[in-house]
């Protein structure tokens, strides 16, 4: 059995005292262990510092991008190995271990190509110039600088390739050296991929560096110029953010957390309308799409209340189809959850949703003798307004179909008492339905996806984050912000206004 390490300080060091055995979700096979603890952290903050942001701050934009796109090829390169390593270490099946490792190589490559069209500078520019007096003597632009610190990526076990690959291309994009702390539960994926940026050479030294184990007293050697994303739990999000030294030094968190999204049926969508079988199928996908384990799935199914019975008729039967099963099987289409103690939470939190909701399908039971697998499961409220269906993420192939009754007004009260998501999705061709849904739930969102007539068989669903687009959300879901193309690296470096004559303002501003 391999032992993970990490890479700080320039060298691989497999750490020591506790270790933790990861394992193979479908089979229970152990696969690799890591230990806990035993590394110098504050160490690898100083050399990220001073070795890494020195060399990066050293390069253009232009320079930066060419960077993430050879590191994008170099990951491609072995990305059979890989879905083979998403597959054993991940419980995915192959069209979910792309979902993750392809997004990570994409993303490399989308920020490669916006970066080429920053120009040959080592900073961005904000938005236009302005004329702050009488004549241009007196002129003002604003610039968005690297900050001169550290990026720490608290990355979440659902998406070990994507969840690093898109938080580091912003980060090197903007000039700032990232150390990777991996979800353990899907460590050895992680591992892999760090073994792979270190050896491609493409970064410069002190770029990057890979944490395996716990991350220690590592938020504790951080300062005013470093960031820390984070992905994960919402109450392991309050812990990250109420860190004393993270409090005292107002170091900059960015927190994507726990989410309830909803998916909402328009009162005019009648079961012939193509955007009826566009909801329909976005909802399963979102339920077993690695198998209910990811940030965007839909928790909450909104629906008319004269629809509830047929809506949670069709999706059982739609669920009922998917085959659950170790996925070295070709023809299964949902895997396990990622651990033991991820199964004992799906498990206890379907039980706690059935205080205020029935079963139609699937429910808590095992379905397995061997692997950590939960059958898709549908419940339908018995009462809407129970607060523990806005208020608890089974964060597992589980959803709740919630009946609204009068029209967009109680379908955007409902909507909103997931406390701030990351995505709801909408569906309807009435434009003033969405423009009053919309509208109401847009402050509570970080997304709004909208199906249509025009639009069903043309998108990619709401669960499928795009790098083109800002991933976040307020109140519960973390009140952070990544990705939105460029808006991806405001985290990571500092506007700052110049004023002064325009002529020689505009000539820094352009790099001159």
């Amino acid at each position: 059995m391999q032992t993970l390490e990490s890479f700080v300080a320039g060298r691989w060091a497999a750490g020591s005292g506790d270790r933790v055995v990861l394992d193979n979700p479908s089979t229970e096979e152990p696969l690799a262990e890591v230990a806990r603890g035993g590394l110098d952290l504050g160490e690898a903050v100083a050399w990220g510092r001073d070795v890494g942001g020195a060399a990066l701050r050293a390069m253009t934009l232009v320079e930066r991008a060419g960077m993430l796109g050879a590191l994008s090829k170099a990951l491609r390169e072995h990305r059979e190995e890989l879905l083979d390593l998403s597959q054993q270490n991940g419980g995915n099946t192959r069209g979910d271990a792309k979902f993750d490792v392809d997004g990570a190589i994409g993303t490399l490559a989308a920020y490669g190509a916006w970066g080429k069209a920053c120009g040959e500078r080592g900073w961005l520019v904000d938005g236009e110039g302005v004329q702050l007096g009488r004549t241009p003597r007196f002129w003002g632009e604003h610039l968005r600088v690297p900050k001169v610190g550290l990026a720490v990526h608290v990355n979440a076990f659902n998406f070990p390739a994507w969840g690093m690959g898109e938080k580091m291309a912003c980060a090197l994009l903007a000039g700032v050296p990232v150390l990777e702390k991996a979800g353990t539960a899907s460590a050895v994926l992680a591992w892999r991929l760090a073994q792979l940026v270190v050896g491609s050479g493409v970064l410069p030294e002190g770029a990057f560096q890979f944490l395996a184990g716990s991350v220690g007293d590592l938020l504790d050697h951080l300062g005013p110029q470093d960031v820390v994303a984070f992905t994960g739990s919402a109450d392991t999000g309050r812990k990250v953010r109420g860190n004393a030294n993270l409090i005292a030094h107002n170091v900059r968190v960015n927190i994507e957390a726990d989410s309830i999204n909803a998916a909402i049926l328009g009162p005019d969508v009648g079961d012939e309308d193509e955007v009826w079988n566009e909801f329909l199928g976005n909802v399963v996908v979102d339920m077993t799409q690695k198998a209910g384990q990811k940030c965007t799935a839909v928790r909450r199914v909104l629906v008319p209340a004269d629809r509830a019975d047929a809506v949670a008729e069709e999706l059982a039967a739609r669920l009922a189809d998917i085959r659950v099963g170790d996925v070295a099987d070709g023809q299964v289409r949902m895997g396990p959850v990622a651990s033991r103690a991820q199964l004992a939470d799906v498990r206890a939190g379907i039980a706690g949703l059935q205080a205020a909701a029935d079963v139609v399908c699937g429910g808590p039971a095992p379905i397995a003798d061997k692997g950590w697998f939960v059958a898709p499961t549908l419940l339908r409220a018995r009462d809407p307004e129970a607060a523990v269906l806005h208020e608890r993420e089974v964060f597992g192939p589980c959803a709740t179909v919630v009946p609204y009754e009068g029209g967009a007004a109680e379908a955007v009260r409902l909507t909103n008492r997931g406390g701030g998501s990351l995505v709801a999705s909408l569906y309807s061709n009435d434009r003033g339905f969405v423009t009053e849904v919309v509208t109401g739930i847009a402050p509570w969102h970080g997304r709004v996806w909208i199906g249509s007539e025009k639009s069903a068989g043309q998108t990619l669903g709401p669960g499928a984050v795009l790098p083109a687009s800002v991933h976040g959300g307020p109140g519960r879901a973390g009140g952070g912000e990544e990705l939105g193309g460029l808006r991806g690296l405001e985290p990571y470096t500092q506007r700052v206004a110049r004023q002064g004559d325009k002529g020689r303002v505009s000539r820094f501003t352009s790099g001159e």
